[in-house]
């Protein structure tokens, strides 16, 4: 997302290892792009896996509040989340939804009721909502027609922003977009990212064979959802006292901290390229 701090090195501003973070994103979206396009349930499971392991970090940040989550019912209802949604659509995923949230609670309340079990199980709800709910999205888009396209352009808008925003802060940064909760982004970062997601959504509709005016509103609202998604991720990382989520990701940081922008930006783009190309 968009940075604009002041130090002399784009390493500096940025505050990560630049090199190490593009081999591991470029290693991303190869891995993504070979899922998508060799055998498009495999992307399923890579998805799977990824929202699980969200989840797992998410655990691990909140036991640093005593907030405890039910993984094991949290896990199943995540598969059974994405797969429904890919497999049966949008009413199958949210009746998936409520399931894993109903087991969740019977999980808790297993271990006992109070004040401690009402903490765990409205996390166990919001971590349902945020990860596995908001991820059914993109299953949604895949299981339409052109669903690979789709999914694609949906992964590569955030990219962008992610890429306009970051070098637009680090040359032209001067004023802070939301310097309480994360300093580093700038206003000059922001509009990079409208920039860069404007141009890939254009083309990207384009070569859909779609309106290109539509490429444009998916371009002016990818930043809005995206930089939504990162400054609440901040805002949750500042709350537990942390700077990534995890580890796992070099360069990055952990999952959910590569997750944050396109789990908020998935439904908007659910449902624009439903209305741009149908479904």
């Amino acid at each position: 997302m968009p940075e604009g701090a002041t130090p002399t090195t784009t390493a500096g501003r940025s505050g990560r290892d630049l090199p190490t973070a593009v081999a591991v994103g470029a290693g991303l979206l190869v891995v993504v792009g070979l899922a998508l396009f060799v055998w498009p349930p495999a992307f399923v499971g890579l998805a799977v896996l990824a929202v699980g392991g969200a989840l797992w970090e998410l655990s691990q940040a909140f036991v640093r509040r005593d907030v405890h989550l039910p993984l094991a019912p949290l896990w199943v209802g995540a598969a059974g989340i994405l797969v429904s949604a890919y497999v049966a659509g949008t009413e199958a995923m949210f009746v998936s939804f409520v399931l894993t949230v109903l087991g969740a609670l019977v999980w808790r309340a297993l271990d006992g009721y109070g004040p401690r079990g009402l903490r765990d199980a409205a996390a166990a709800t919001f971590a349902t909502a945020y990860l596995p709910l908001m991820a059914g999205f993109a299953m949604l888009m895949l299981a339409q027609p052109e669903g690979t396209w789709r999914v694609l352009l949906f992964i590569l808008l955030p990219v962008a922003s992610d890429t306009g925003g970051f070098f637009a802060g680090v040359r032209f940064g001067k004023h802070p977009l939301a310097p309480a909760i994360s300093p580093k982004k700038s206003w000059e970062g922001l509009a990079g990212s409208f920039l860069l997601a404007s141009l890939v959504g254009v083309v990207g509709m384009v070569l859909l064979d779609a309106p290109w005016w539509w490429g444009l509103v998916l371009g002016l609202a990818t930043p809005i959802t995206g930089t939504f998604g990162d400054l609440a991720e901040s805002l949750l990382k500042r709350d537990l006292g942390l700077k990534d989520m995890g580890t796992l990701l070099p360069g990055h940081g952990g999952i959910l901290d590569r997750l944050d922008s396109l789990l908020l930006t998935a439904p908007f783009a659910y449902l624009m390229l439903s209305a741009a190309l149908g479904g």
